[in-house]
């Protein structure tokens, strides 16, 4: 059974530019762009455990964590491994670190673990079912 796309290396580049695009509204605080890169029916399990169904409940949980949370980081999403469970679904995983505006890495910050499904939808990645675990070493 092939479960890989036609173009494997072009829809990772994509769904490399969907877990950007949550770096980039989680550093920059952005609630609209964060909640946007999620399907309208999306499941997300928060670092601590919080079960969010649906972009509404996704978007009223970030609007009243995210701004103001990143004060003094600078965080780091880094894709580390996709799995293609069918052409247009696939599971990601995902390294999350925290930097200072300098550059050091913040390790009492901790790490998370992201696994996130994604789904293609009318030619976009989404995030579908998502778990943001954080590390315990």
């Amino acid at each position: 059974m092939n479960n890989k796309p036609a173009d494997t290396e072009s829809e990772i580049a994509a769904i490399r530019e969907v877990v950007a695009a949550v770096e980039h509204a989680q550093r920059d605080e952005q609630v609209g762009a964060f909640v946007s890169q999620f399907r309208e029916d999306a499941i997300w399990t928060t670092a601590h455990g919080k079960l969010l169904i649906g972009r509404d409940a996704i978007a009223e949980f970030t609007g009243t964590v995210l701004p103001g949370a990143m004060a003094g980081l600078v965080p780091s999403y880094e894709v580390v491994h996709v799995l293609f469970i069918r052409p247009d679904v696939a599971a990601v995983k995902v390294r999350q670190r925290y930097f200072s505006p300098e550059g050091e890495l913040l390790t009492d910050m901790g790490e998370g673990t992201p696994m996130y499904v994604m789904s293609k939808e009318d030619g976009q990645w989404r995030l579908t079912a998502n778990q943001n675990t954080a590390r315990r070493d």
